[in-house]
């Protein structure tokens, strides 16, 4: 099993959230994020000038696969949350060891 933790634009979650349905994929939980990369935060115009804000507002869509559905599932999040530009995000990929269904107890493979 592999844990996949996507950091997106805010207005790419529905899409995002289709595509990883129409994948197989119900299962997600979602965060409010602040963060930056290459793009470094803004330059905005107030009234009396400008101000810069360095985080940027992001969402993080984190879910755990199956290993044969990994790439299947980072192909559906690319293609929804790309726009092209500086700042869609970046997708990890991480080890899970176990997972558990709390109602049931079911474990490994059948817990998610």
């Amino acid at each position: 099993m592999k844990k996949i933790e996507a950091i997106i634009r805010e207005e790419k979650l529905d899409a995002v959230r289709a595509a990883l349905q129409n994948s197989g994929y119900y299962g997600i939980t979602v965060s409010e994020v602040s963060g930056h990369g290459r793009e470094g935060g803004l330059i905005l115009q107030w009234r009396v000038g400008e101000y810069k804000v360095d985080f940027l507002p992001k969402l993080k869509v984190e879910l755990v696969v199956l290993d044969e559905d990994v790439a299947r599932t980072l192909n559906a999040i690319t293609s929804a949350a790309r726009t092209g530009e500086m700042g869609d995000g970046k997708i990890f990929v991480l080890p899970v060891e176990n997972a558990v269904r709390v109602r049931t107890g079911e474990e490994g493979d059948n817990a998610i």
